[in-house]
């Protein structure tokens, strides 16, 4: 390449850096350029103050809020550690103008600058207004001031619970006005009522008067009092909290909101069953006037004593037009007085009457009791003893007859005996404890037992034809049996003889 080709191209377009003389700006680094940066916008905008609309609003899980502040040609990134947003007198929301306080830094992940924000208020009563406006629009969607949703109050509560200051005068005007007009007992839950920490409290002391058991150790109230003094909008902002609403709107005991004076209006006292316009008030709604029940009851019971009164006399005169309709006692007992009398006329002919048909019947049997009518009786009497009696000849028939009887009885049996075939050379074929009838039995059953006169043997079937044939039997005459003689032997008839002894 030529020395004049090489002076005509431009120091820019060189390919590798190189040092020149009296160059004296070292390269830097990404990252050593993003802390000159940081440093320089901290120490130039430490302490800044911000009028913007938020928007893009988040809390983190650790508490950390980000957010951005925009106007209507800028918009910066913003974010609040979890102290400073845990101070915030109220909940952030998109849409809402507000004043930052705090410093400008830079975020070198993205190179980006951003304000860490110390603290954070509304920016002027109108962006207060427009904060409580849009909250009251998304809880009133949500049915938390439904008029349906209210309750009636109890008319004689035995126990009020009160969710107020205890050192203010809010306290002890509500105490004075139920002492004048009907002692209760009360539970004072101490809390905050402005300032930070404050809308927590009061839904905690909420909560738990709801919470509390019906049969525990303290009491469960039957109505709760949400009170505090008058004060700006910001003192009472507390009460207009999205956390102190919802407690009150899901409490489960009846609760009144006496928050501020009659102008003052916040958010609670929508969800609330009932609103006094200050605290005395809600104690008058509270409780009826002692004096006024004691008087109401007074009346109650001279009345009830009229109608009594009233109710008795009208019975009596009633009970008195009744007697008169009635009849008297002698026009009642006339007709049985009557009947007495008869029945006790007829009472002393009817005993005797009696007393002559009983001698009638006597008189009759007396006549059948003679001494020859008896003694026919006791002759027909002995004629049947006599024919009951036991004679010896008749017993003799007896015994003959069952002799006979026996005999025959006897012969029947040597005769059905199954052992006696045996005797003469016959066997009977048994198998399985079942006797063989057939050749088709004897085959099924494989093993028989042939029972012989002197004993049994067992034998197998083999199933063939027989070795010999069966020889014709040659007819024998066959003698006849000698009966036995009617005539009992001289054993039997001892036998006999002592078996009837």
């Amino acid at each position: 390449m030529s020395p004049e080709f090489e002076a005509g191209i431009d120091a820019s377009a060189r390919l590798l850096a190189e040092e020149r003389a009296g160059d004296n700006a070292p390269p830097l680094s990404v990252s050593e350029l993003s802390a000159i940066l940081k440093r320089t916008v901290e120490d130039r905008f430490g302490h800044v103050r911000l009028r913007g609309e938020i928007s893009g609003f988040k809390r983190a899980a650790s508490g950390h809020i980000y957010l951005c502040l925009k106007d209507d040609n800028a918009v910066i990134d913003g974010v609040m550690w979890k102290g400073g947003a845990a101070r915030l007198p109220f909940s952030p929301q998109d849409g809402v103008e507000v004043i930052a306080t705090g410093k400008l830094t830079t975020y070198p992940g993205r190179s980006k600058y951003q304000i860490v924000i110390e603290r954070m208020e509304l920016a002027g009563e109108g962006a207060l207004m427009a904060l409580l406006e849009k909250l009251k629009a998304r809880l009133s969607a949500e049915g938390l001031f439904d008029g349906s949703r209210k309750r009636r109050l109890p008319f004689m509560p035995r126990t009020i619970g009160v969710v107020t200051s205890p050192t203010g005068a809010v306290i002890r005007d509500i105490l004075h006005r139920l002492e004048d007009r009907c002692p209760t007992h009360v539970l004072v839950w101490p809390v905050l009522v402005q300032g930070q920490g404050a809308a927590e409290q009061v839904a905690r002391a909420v909560r738990g008067f709801s919470a509390m058991q019906a049969d525990g150790p303290i009491p469960r109230p039957d109505l709760v009092i949400v009170a505090r003094g008058g004060g700006s909008i910001e003192d009472l902002w507390s009460f207009n909290e999205e956390i102190v609403v919802r407690a009150v709107a899901e409490c489960s005991i009846p609760i009144i909101s006496a928050v501020g004076h009659e102008t003052d209006t916040t958010l609670c006292d929508h969800a609330a069953d009932m609103r006094a316009p200050t605290p005395t008030a809600a104690a008058e709604m509270a409780v009826p006037v002692r004096a006024d029940l004691v008087t109401m009851l007074r009346e109650q019971g001279l009345r009830m004593e009229r109608a009594v009164r009233r109710s008795a006399g009208q019975a009596r005169e009633r009970l008195d037009m009744q007697m008169r309709l009635m009849p008297t006692l002698d026009t009642l007992l006339a007709p049985q007085r009557q009947r007495l009398d008869q029945l006790s006329d007829n009472l002393g002919n009817g005993l005797r009457h009696r007393l002559a048909d009983a001698r009638a019947h006597l008189n009759q049997a007396g006549g059948a009791l003679r001494p020859a009518l008896l003694h026919q009786h006791l002759s027909r009497a002995r004629e049947r003893v006599d024919r009951l009696r036991l004679r010896p000849d008749y017993l003799t028939r007896i015994f003959q007859d069952q002799a006979t009887a026996f005999d025959r009885l006897s012969r029947l049996f040597v005769s059905v005996n199954p052992d006696l075939p045996l005797r003469r050379g016959f066997a009977r074929v048994m198998a399985a404890g079942q006797l063989v009838k057939s050749v088709a039995g004897a085959q099924a059953a494989g093993t028989v037992t042939l029972h012989f006169a002197d004993g049994a043997i067992g034998a197998a079937i083999d199933g063939g034809p027989p070795s010999d044939p069966l020889e014709k039997p040659q007819p024998q005459a066959i003698s006849p049996i000698a009966r036995p003689s009617r005539k009992p032997r001289e054993s039997e008839e001892r036998r006999q003889q002592d078996l009837f002894s």
